[in-house]
């Protein structure tokens, strides 16, 4: 089983995905194919991020398995505090069952002078 990685974004707001296939795809063969498939659909595509089009292209086509926050099983959070412990909930937290409608939240304030006193 062979892995791989697609990266979108910049230093600040970023989204990975990650995906695996059985027979083994050069490194420079892998990115010839994303490079195809992005020029081909990178105006026209209805999943939320330019990767997450593009390994669902690469599942659909050459025999990658994208691995989505919807195939997991199950996720551990884990740390050294005895209370930071427990299985997650895969489910996302909605606000009046509405759907998130939102991936990534990023704010960069600047302290104001009276925020410092």
């Amino acid at each position: 089983m062979h892995f791989y990685e697609l990266h979108e974004g910049d230093d600040d707001v970023f989204f990975d995905v990650l995906l695996f296939r059985e027979d083994e795809m050069a490194a420079e063969e892998f990115y010839t194919v994303v490079q195809s498939i992005r020029r081909r659909i990178q105006d026209n595509h209805e999943s939320e991020t330019l990767v997450e089009a593009i390994a669902d292209e690469l599942e659909q086509d050459y025999g990658f398995v994208y691995v989505s926050d919807d195939r997991l099983t199950a996720a551990v959070n884990v740390s050294k505090v005895e209370e930071d412990n427990f299985l997650a909930d895969l489910e996302p937290e909605n606000i009046d069952d509405e759907p998130l409608d939102f991936a990534t939240v990023y704010a960069d304030l600047e302290p104001t002078d009276r925020q410092l006193n």
